[in-house]
């Protein structure tokens, strides 16, 4: 392998994506650099250009608009928050504000449906068994309740990936990989449906109600591909020459709901599960290359091609995209091109189908997140790719909301935008759709010519412009961004904030983050120039994580034009995960990785993973969770009446060797195995979180 290649499937292997994205496209750091220089940010006048655009009534998640669908006659007062910040914790536990209390709930391997098998910690749980449990690494999660309730719902939550030093006794076999393990590890990806209720204890004690809407979606389940991809040449297969079917989810990371009350999950890193055989680096069909896909002179992250012996029906084999066969539609060559994609799951018909969902385009989706829906107006929902220098995304329903309408009737048609900031302030959403004259005249002009390195023969169909998302927003000119995680939409002015966690791979410093590279992340926020699916819009920075000292120390730019630098009480870095709760709320969770989660880099010691709390419109953020060791706090959702909040604890002791854990979550006894869990967060005097 060359030195690239050696980088590439390092990052294969450790569940990233390699960089793809070679286009000449303006980065988002140059757009910045543009508009405010490196002396505007040291000299805190940030702050007073953020009011230029969003003016004192809309700075932040505060104004005075009513919140969706409540009660529009009286304004709600902006949330302030009512707990003391806690310090940064080392410690393998969660720790929060005096007055709060915690209890875990559904962890890794939590029997839900079948026989209800138990989970045993010394990782010999088969890959029948795993089928009937909860998956691995909880992230995005939703409560849908039963009957409007608080104390009784579904709690829906993804499962991104395994570790296979914990997940496994004694560690992942090598290639060829045995059958059993890979059924289990593909039996632990995807989704969790579990019907929960508050115990006869109260509190924060939660149970498993063993009921029918228990479910598991998996790397196996079959799903239904809609929308306009639905039937094209490049997703037919062996299992599917028709191209309307297929199986599998993978690499759930954060998510999103639906005002029809269903769940969206969503694919992120998902390339680096396949490994085509039969291409080099160079041959590999754009579709394959411009995603990252492993070439024939790698391996796939977890060999499940290799079982041995083969799971029936081609359920490991097709993790091989060669093209093995005379044609399309006798092998697994276009198996790839049947994810990235948002799939949406009703969660209160465990009988039903999943489907994906491709007017939302093809691409390593983090989480979704959906505008206000307006009865006579078109849904918009917005998503980012991430992945280094890959776009942030919105799609718009041809469809009029009305309600009683459903996905089919609304996501099977629409059009993709893909986001283009300016360095005036203003931002255009650019059409990724052939009927769009100055979208077509790109795509003609950029015929021949080579994009992101791969030369570009055109799109054959509106189908195709949706399987090559990221090659068509290439061609469009919008902007590269430093990874796009969650997004979050103020339940009050429809603003729009998006986690940018951060871009290590960037060398050079410039005047907006006069750092060498932008290694702890920001969130930017923008408004739209009118409805939720205008074509423009206008954008600042609300915040600049870092410690607080540094070449830069984070610093928050709230709408009161004060710059105010952050602190012991609120330093952090790489946001990842963001949520408005119904109050306007914005809780921030993080997702450090090496030295920034042992404390030995550049920026200062964060401590362990943590999530804040924000008043969007001072500027003010409070230390709300520390996570244990080794763990990403991802995944918040509260019960209606906000007096229960779950969190997700992702992959906790993530850099033990097999029977040497560095952390023993949930259990927390010294010895047990570490488990992702979702934890139940309480008042212990009964009342609202957070407030």
């Amino acid at each position: 392998m060359t030195i690239q290649e050696n980088i590439d499937q390092q990052l294969i292997d450790s569940g990233s994506e390699p960089m793809s994205n070679l286009s000449s496209n303006a980065h988002m750091a140059d757009i910045i650099q543009a508009r405010f220089s490196r002396r505007t940010i040291l000299q805190g006048s940030l702050g007073a250009a953020a009011v230029g655009f969003l003016g004192a009534s809309l700075s932040g998640c505060g104004g005075d608009s009513s919140s969706a669908g409540g009660d529009t006659s009286a304004p709600l007062a902006a949330p302030r928050l009512g707990f003391d910040a806690i310090a940064i914790s080392r410690a393998d536990t969660i720790t929060l504000p005096a007055g709060y209390q915690w209890a875990p709930l559904i962890p890794w391997g939590t029997p839900i449906l079948g026989s209800f098998p138990a989970f045993r910690d010394d990782g010999m749980n088969t890959g029948t068994e795993q089928l009937q449990q909860v998956g691995s690494h909880h992230d995005g999660m939703h409560f849908f309740p039963i009957n409007g309730a608080s104390d009784h719902g579904l709690l829906v939550l993804n499962h991104e990936y395994i570790d296979s030093d914990v997940f496994h006794a004694n560690g992942a076999s090598a290639a060829p990989r045995p059958q059993d393990e890979v059924l289990k590890e593909m039996a632990a990806h995807g989704v969790s449906v579990v019907e929960v209720r508050r115990s006869v204890a109260g509190g924060s004690n939660w149970e498993v109600v063993a009921g029918v809407y228990n479910r598991r979606v998996t790397a196996l389940t079959e799903m239904e591909m809609r929308g306009p991809v639905r039937g094209n040449d490049k997703i037919k297969t062996k299992f599917s020459p028709t191209g309307a079917l297929t199986r599998g989810t993978l690499n759930n990371c954060a998510h999103g709901y639906t005002p029809w009350n269903t769940y969206l999950t969503c694919e992120e890193n998902w390339s680096g599960y396949f490994r085509n055989s039969t291409d080099d680096s160079a041959s590999r069909p754009r579709e394959h290359r411009r995603y990252g896909v492993p070439h024939s002179g790698q391996s796939s992250r977890y060999n499940w091609e290799t079982a041995t012996p083969a799971l029936g029906n081609d359920l490991s084999v097709r993790f091989d995209c060669g093209s093995i066969e005379a044609s399309a539609v006798e092998d697994y060559r276009n198996e790839p091109n049947t994810m990235g994609w948002i799939v949406e799951i009703d969660p209160f018909d465990p009988f039903s189908t999943p489907k994906k969902r491709t007017t939302m385009g093809r691409f390593g989706h983090e989480g979704i997140v959906f505008a206000a829906p307006v009865a006579g107006e078109p849904v918009v929902f917005y998503s980012g790719d991430d992945a280094t220098n890959e776009y942030i995304y919105k799609f718009v329903s041809k469809n009029v909301y009305q309600p009683g309408l459903r996905g089919d009737d609304l996501l099977d048609e629409g059009v993709l935008y893909v986001a283009k900031f300016n360095s005036d302030g203003s931002g255009e959403w650019l059409p990724l759709d052939l009927t769009d004259p100055d979208f077509a005249d790109a795509v003609t002009a950029a015929n021949g010519t080579t994009v992101s390195g791969i030369l570009f023969d055109g799109f054959a169909n509106q189908g195709d412009v949706l399987l090559n998302t990221r090659m068509a927003a290439d061609i469009a000119g919008a902007t590269k961004m430093d990874r796009p995680e969650w997004g979050a939409v103020c339940p009050r002015t429809g603003m729009v904030y998006f986690a940018l966690t951060n871009n290590s791979g960037r060398s050079t410093a410039d005047d907006a983050n006069p750092r060498t590279s932008n290694r702890t992340g920001h969130i930017i926020r923008w408004l739209e120039d009118g409805s939720s699916a205008a074509t423009s819009f206008q954008w600042d920075i609300f915040m600049l994580a870092g410690g607080t000292s540094g070449a830069l120390a984070g610093a928050v730019f709230p709408g009161d034009a004060s710059e105010t630098a952050l602190t012991d009480d609120n330093v952090l870095a790489s946001p990842d995960g963001i949520w408005f709760d119904d109050a306007g709320v914005l809780w921030i969770q993080t997702d450090m990785s090496g030295s920034q989660q042992s404390g030995t880099g550049p920026d200062g010691d964060f401590g362990n993973n943590q999530m804040l709390a924000a008043e969007t419109d001072t500027g003010v953020i409070r230390r709300f969770l520390v996570g244990p060791k080794d763990a990403e706090v991802t995944g918040v959702v509260m019960t209606p009446d906000r007096k229960t909040m779950f969190v997700n604890i992702q992959h906790p002791g993530d850099r033990s060797d097999p029977g040497q854990f560095t952390s023993n979550f949930p259990a927390n006894d010294g010895v047990s195995r570490p488990r992702s869990s979702t934890v139940v967060i309480t008042r212990t005097d009964g009342g609202e979180i957070g407030l």
